[in-house]
């Protein structure tokens, strides 16, 4: 076996969630999950077939999206992985609904930090073994970075 890592390559200002399922059916479920869940979304899907004809599947509202989300998935190359690519809206509002997609086993993560994947690959393919989301924290949080945290929020309006 030998461990790799795999850098994906999105967009700045770009969200991803990065994940596993089981099913070609994948790009259509989740797809609806996230037309469903966000407002006129811009966003693509990327889907590793694992059998049959092993084919990366995609689907998505935004071209450029889907073009990164297949040049992502092809550079994972990992089995029943997934990767959804959005541009302007955030995982937060789609989350639920991916996870709760029937064909999804794991959200690895959901981000828009650069990400390195760590690969398994052996004779038969390749796996994920998890991921690295962003850069390790610097510090602990003072009273004007808690200031700073809860205007954020509020200015994303997840918070009044």
């Amino acid at each position: 076996m030998e461990l790799k890592t795999v850098r994906l390559e999105f967009p700045e200002g770009c969200n991803i969630i990065l994940g596993q399922s089981h099913f070609v059916k994948t790009v259509e479920d989740l797809y609806e999950a996230m037309v469903t869940s966000l407002p006129s979304p811009k966003f693509g899907i990327a889907f590793c077939e694992a059998s049959g004809p092993r084919l990366v599947r995609r689907d998505g509202t935004d071209e450029e999206m889907i073009r990164v989300a297949e040049q992502n998935a092809k550079a994972l190359s990992a089995g029943h992985s997934f990767i959804i690519v959005m541009k302007d809206c955030f995982p937060i509002n789609a989350l639920n609904a991916v996870k709760m997609c029937p064909e999804v086993c794991r959200v690895y993560c959901a981000t828009a930090n650069p990400v390195e994947v760590i690969v398994a690959e052996t004779e038969q393919g390749r796996g994920i073994l998890g991921v690295i989301d962003g850069e390790p924290p610097v510090g602990i949080e003072g009273e004007k970075d808690v200031e700073q945290r809860k205007e954020l929020l509020r200015k994303f309006g997840y918070k009044r």
